[in-house]
């Protein structure tokens, strides 16, 4: 499912038509872009469009970027996003570490932390870690913004799974049984005084990549090996997590029957398997044990590539890239189905977990709730323009 570019011209939408304005000045980056473009690429009528960047100016969300010669007439006004007028954090919740990161408007990072976790050390502890790295971000001064109380329009909280992502609260997360039941969404926002977005890791990952990736759209799957094994699905542009919201639990799928024992209590899951042979020093297996779940998806979904990320993969890119694209390639051998799935790296210089958390506060600003949060109504509905504002690494 696809976003639509086209704003309509009904009160009802007003947030809607103003989260697809936003979206476009951002993409303008600080060149800026004119009002009359502007009304070309929504559709809205040129009055539309004054009265929204009118808004946003007076808001503090959008400025002057200069003026640009006209074909006829005098030169146009440009307008450009301030990407100081609001920011989102994103928090990684991983087994064993926690990253924080402070995101602007524009996407970019403006601070990050790294320090040690005890997932298992349980929520108080965590919840308490958490607070004291979101303070320490050295958060932006005071605002007084409609769309960003205080600067700040939220917290993306990505964690391993499974988890409900609709309400906030974990499941019996691998290894770590006792965060069953948690409501860490509604305790955490309590604690912290913001609106709070809670989704598994690897889904936050993707949906960072398929953000990054517009407007190229498409499906890919992310395959993130760390202290575990997840993947990210984004099917037709929009990150997919199922019914329950629980797909993309990757890691325990059966390869092996009768196999090892995994820490899920079933027996030869993928997870078990590549851990394993990452633990002896066998990270050719390791790839090849990863490409053949790839494998898996690849003729499940008939997806249009596979993204590798994760600490695992990021210490040794090239033997995982490798690995897993030779199982995908004997894969289109075997079915004489053209050329094989390409395989890469994900970007994200070892934060692609926490930045895409942020994403999760982000998106929906920016009228892409289809991408982030699919069903989900308009970019008002979400909190967006002109509202209030599992694996491991």
């Amino acid at each position: 499912m696809n976003r639509s570019n086209t704003g309509v011209n009904l009160p009802a939408l007003r947030s809607h038509n103003a989260a697809l304005v936003l979206d476009l000045l951002r993409t303008a980056g600080e060149a800026g872009i004119s009002r009359l473009e502007l009304a070309e690429r929504t559709g809205l009528t040129p009055q539309a469009v004054s009265k929204i960047t009118a808004r946003l100016r007076a808001e503090g969300l959008a400025a002057e970027a200069g003026r640009r010669a006209s074909t006829g007439g005098k030169p146009r006004t440009v307008l450009r996003l301030v990407p100081d007028a609001g920011y989102a954090v994103g928090l990684h919740l991983d087994r064993d570490e926690l990253t924080a990161v402070l995101v602007d408007l524009a996407g970019t990072t403006v601070a990050a932390r790294r320090t040690p976790l005890d997932f298992g050390a349980g929520a108080p502890a965590v919840i308490e870690a958490a607070s004291r790295q979101i303070a320490a971000l050295a958060l932006p001064p005071p605002r007084a913004l409609p769309l960003a109380p205080r600067g700040l329009l939220g917290v993306g909280v990505a964690v391993p799974g499974p988890l409900d992502h609709g309400r906030g609260v974990l499941h019996r997360v691998t290894g770590f049984p006792q965060w069953d039941g948690f409501a860490l969404r509604d305790v955490l926002s309590e604690r912290l005084g913001l609106p709070v977005v809670v989704d598994k890791d690897t889904n936050a990952a993707a949906l960072g990549l398929a953000l990054r990736a517009r407007p190229a759209g498409g499906s890919f799957a992310y395959l993130h090996l760390g202290t575990g094994l997840g993947a990210g699905l984004v099917l037709g542009g929009a990150l997919y997590r199922g019914a329950r919201t629980g797909a993309g639990e990757f890691g325990h799928q059966t390869l092996q029957l009768d196999g090892a024992r995994c820490s899920c209590g079933g027996r030869g899951c993928i997870e078990a398997l590549c851990l394993a042979a990452v633990a002896r020093g066998d990270l050719a297996q390791a790839a090849r044990v990863l490409g053949a779940g790839a494998a898996n998806l690849v003729g499940l979904l008939d997806i249009d590539r596979v993204l590798l990320g994760g600490r695992v993969v990021a210490a040794e890119e090239d033997v995982f890239v490798r690995g897993v694209g030779a199982v995908l390639a004997e894969l289109a051998r075997r079915e004489g189905s053209g050329p094989a799935v390409p395989v890469a790296a994900a970007v994200g210089d070892g934060r692609a977990v926490a930045d895409g958390a942020a994403q999760l506060v982000l998106a929906p600003v920016f009228g892409h709730a289809d991408v982030a949060f699919p069903g989900a109504g308009s970019a008002g509905d979400a909190g967006a323009a002109g509202g209030a504002g599992g694996a491991g690494e």
